[in-house]
Formats: C-alpha cells, structure tokens, sequence
C-alpha cells in the first residue's frame, strides 16, 4: 500500500462501506475523508436510504465527510452501463478537488461481489493515479457477516424489497439470528444473506470505530412488497 498521501474511504454509513473502512484503519491506512454521495432512487453504483444520517457517522467516528449529490435521473439514461458511468462523474470530479487540496493515494470501497461497481472504482483510482482497498471483495458472505459480529458492530435494517422479507424486517438488527433466517430464505427465495442484489439495506448505529453510538426514531412504510424505514429523528448517544 502507498504510504504517502491521504486515504478516502467511500462511506454510506452501511455495514459494506462501514466494514471497509474499519479495516482500512485497522490496517493503519491514512484516512482523512469520508466521501458520501447522495444518489437518486434505483441507482446503480451507491446505497441509496438513510445517506442522510452519514454525517452524523461521521462525526461518531471522527473523519471529516464530503457530502456530493449524484444528480442522474435514472430515467434520463438509456442503460445501465451509461447510467453507472453517469453516476461516477460527480464523485470524480469531488475525488479530483480533494486530490489537488490533500493529495489522494488510495481510495477504500465496500464491494462485495459487483464486478460492475468494482471496476469501475479501479478504473478511476487508476485515473486518479491512486491504489484502491477493497476488503469485502469476493469474501464469503456468511465469513463477512460472522466477523462484523464479532467487531461488535450493530447494524439496523432500513429497507427490504424481495421475497421473504416483510414489514417485520424493517427495523430489525442484522445479527446472528437474523443471518441464519437469511440463509433459509437464500434457499427459498434466493435472496443474498448480505443484501448483494438490492434485498435490503443497512445501517451501522454502533462499531468499534465509532465513538459514540446513533439513536434513532423512525417510522414504517410498507407498500405490500417493499418498505424502508422513514427516519422522523437521529441522533448521537
């Protein structure tokens, strides 16, 4: 790993990007921005709920965050591929700026299994003449979940949409419990137990990188199929 330079983790505040930068800095590397990007629905590259509450994560863990907005109508793009490249542009640009005020040697990512997200991070911390660290990737999933556990990291369920999960998921701790229903419902129904294709989302309230841990007051929206937590307020306790 480069040792000179500052390291920028992309942060949603979800357990994939959380766990990501929790073992950046385990490792020692020189974290100095967390960098938010707040998408649209049905984005392709980034976690869209709750992106709101990273702020308040990152004052938890004491990293100074660039918040940058996404901008792409999803509608106004013809395919996917287009779209992701859509979406990158406005993080670039915000990784360029940070580039010429602190100098960027590395970029973290939470990646898991998307080779359409992955390499189109490589190829941009390629573009920007920078490493990138991306431990979650192509780990197992089940080995992943066990060892943010065992970190004693507390992650929140904030949306659902797949089979097998309903309104009562929402909410819900994503714990060891929660993993081996999981594991029943990827037999089922299919759905990945870390949420790789969309099934749910994630919020980390509490984590050894945290100094303080996030309380929250939400409200349920359910439409039948899918819902997501409304968050009504937050806060540091």
């Amino acid at each position: 790993m480069n040792d000179g330079g500052a390291w920028i983790a992309l942060f949603s505040g979800g357990k994939d990007s959380s766990w990501a930068l929790y073992r950046a800095l385990e490792r020692g590397l020189p974290v100095e921005r967390l960098v938010t990007v707040h998408p649209t629905e049905d984005s392709y590259m980034y976690h869209v709920p709750a992106t709101d509450l990273a702020a308040l994560a990152a004052e938890s863990i004491g990293i100074p965050l660039l918040e940058v907005e996404s901008g792409v109508d999803a509608s106004d793009v013809s395919d996917a591929g287009r779209q992701g490249d859509a979406e990158l542009e406005p993080l670039e640009a915000a990784l360029h700026e940070l580039d010429e005020e602190i100098g960027v040697a590395g970029i973290i990512a939470g990646a898991v299994e998307s080779e359409y997200q992955t390499s189109r991070i490589e190829a941009m911390a390629d573009r920007l003449g920078a490493e990138s660290f991306t431990p979650l990737w192509q780990r197992d999933p089940r080995e992943l979940a066990e060892a943010m556990f065992e970190a004693g990291f507390e992650i929140r369920i904030v949306r659902v949409a797949a089979g097998g999960l309903d309104e009562s998921w929402l909410g819900r701790r994503f714990d060891r419990e929660a993993l081996s229903e999981l594991e029943g419902l990827n037999e089922r129904y299919g759905v990945h137990v870390l949420g790789e294709g969309g099934e749910f989302e994630t919020l980390v309230t509490d984590g050894p990188h945290m100094n303080r841990p996030i309380e929250l007051e939400y409200d349920v929206e359910w439409d039948g199929s899918r819902g997501t937590l409304r968050i009504t307020d937050a806060w540091l306790g």
